[in-house]
């Protein structure tokens, strides 16, 4: 038998053994050993949470190029120029482009991707790869120039891993976000920053943005429609890369904005404008120091139409509107741009000058009225169209089943200086297809923003692209 006093310092022995083993696991670890847990922070939480909803997208399109079947053969380039339009246009090469941006899916049951409308406004076909690698084919529910927001569908037999909706109203300066997108083809790549600043306007080649939010991570092509996280996993905007000149910056469109653009791609297929029924010019210099308006910027309300959202907010001809929401207006473009980043049902405020004060207007929204589109063609086109009927057909020498005819004519419209007249057909509104009347006023509603528009005039078996300012 083994004394006590044996036993106890046989396990002492094996105690201290086994300290010794752990302290020399500490200070020398082993390949491949770590510890793993503790350097599990929120970003790497969050990045896995969110991954498998963040898609690759393809968009390919056709580039028809005609060929000069003599351009193998050494000659100069001037004649290749100077020829080019002698070959027979069969001699074609198809080319395909490929664009890849980032997206998200938002909606796992219906397989809704959010994404940018640059990334795919040029598409033929679209393709999603997932996190997965599993391809699918998409079609385009809605897009929107104006938000540069665009919703895509996918087919799956199963559920989709969808992204958790955050909210964008109570972000704060310097807090870390994380950006997932495939800038420069390379998939899921995460950065990270905080935010710089909030409710930043952006100028594109086209148009001016608002609201964005200005992070410190870079955000390019590949990462265009990909998400913008907080520290919970949470979506709070859509990465773009609108910006061409941002290096080391990066914008986001705050989800709160794109949420109710969202819910219009996917119900009509468009984002209904908002109605806010006044008409605005920009404001004289001198006009602005007699009325003394602060600064002297902003623009003159010249009409305010009856019955309107305008109206029934108080807003009146002759009130100078300095600001909407937190933007400051200096001109009729500036109004025009962010009256577009208003959705109908929106609420907005704008600030006014009247009577040598400062006031505050609350004006909520609406639906252009279909019914006043009739009215609003004859004073913005000077035309009144009906549809093609079998005695308008006879009587005009109609060849087309397609269009809308016009019935009558202002004197000394544009349409009517350049030569249109009763019987024309408007076969097309800038991209929109006339087939009906019907089409004809939602293609009135929806381009009466425009500076111009575009139109099919068809006369007996020709066909003209006119150009009518509005």
């Amino acid at each position: 038998m083994h004394k006590p006093s044996m036993l106890i310092e046989d396990r002492i022995g094996r105690t201290l053994f086994a300290l010794l083993l752990l302290l020399i696991f500490l200070v020398f670890p082993q390949p491949g050993w770590s510890l793993k847990g503790e350097r599990e922070s929120p970003v790497v939480r969050a990045v896995r949470k969110v991954s498998p909803s963040v898609v690759n997208i393809s968009s390919s399109y056709p580039v028809r190029k005609r060929a000069n079947p003599f351009s193998g053969f050494g000659m100069d380039p001037f004649f290749d120029e100077f020829f080019k339009d002698f070959f027979d246009p069969r001699f074609e090469r198809r080319q395909e482009s490929t664009s890849l941006g980032s997206g998200v899916i938002i909606d796992g049951k219906r397989g809704f991707i959010l994404t940018n409308t640059h990334v795919i406004e040029k598409a033929g076909k679209i393709k999603v790869v997932m996190e997965d690698e599993r391809e699918f084919d998409a079609k385009i529910v809605g897009a929107d120039p104006d938000s540069d927001l665009a919703v895509l569908q996918i087919n799956s037999q199963n559920q989709l891993p969808a992204i958790d909706m955050g909210s964008s109203d109570d972000l704060m300066i310097g807090e870390t976000v994380i950006a997932i997108g495939n800038p420069f083809g390379f998939s899921h790549t995460v950065t990270t920053g905080v935010i710089s600043a909030v409710n930043r306007s952006v100028r594109s080649e086209n148009m001016v943005f608002h609201d964005f939010i200005q992070i410190d991570a870079s955000i390019n092509p590949g990462n265009s429609g990909g998400p913008l996280l907080n520290i919970n996993g949470d979506l709070i905007g859509i990465n773009t890369a609108i910006y061409a000149k941002a290096q080391g910056i990066g914008f986001a469109i705050p989800i709160n904005k794109a949420k109710k653009i969202i819910a219009d791609l996917i119900q009509f297929g468009e984002v209904i404008q908002a109605w806010i029924g006044i008409s605005v010019q920009n404001l004289d210099r001198k006009l602005a120091g007699y009325l003394k308006v602060p600064d002297k910027k902003g623009v003159l309300v010249k009409a305010v139409e009856p019955q309107s959202p305008a109206r029934t907010a108080g807003l009146q001809e002759g009130d100078i509107i300095l600001a909407i929401g937190s933007i400051k207006i200096a001109s009729a473009r500036d109004y025009w741009s962010i009256k577009k980043t208003y959705a109908a049902g929106d609420s907005l405020k704008a600030r006014i000058w009247r009577d040598n004060q400062v006031k505050t207007v609350s004006i909520k929204t609406r639906v252009f009225p279909m019914e006043r589109a009739e009215n609003l063609a004859f004073r913005t086109m000077g035309i009144r169209v009906e549809d093609i009927t079998p005695k308008n057909r006879n009587f005009y020498r109609i060849l087309t089943r397609e269009g809308v005819v016009i019935s009558e004519i202002a004197k000394g419209s544009r349409l009517a200086r350049i030569g249109a007249r009763p019987g024309d057909v408007i076969r097309q509104i800038d991209d929109m297809t006339i087939s009906n009347t019907e089409d004809f006023k939602k293609a009135t509603v929806k381009y009466r923003q425009k500076h111009s528009v575009v139109i099919l005039l068809q006369r007996g078996d020709q066909g003209y692209y006119i150009t009518v300012k509005l």
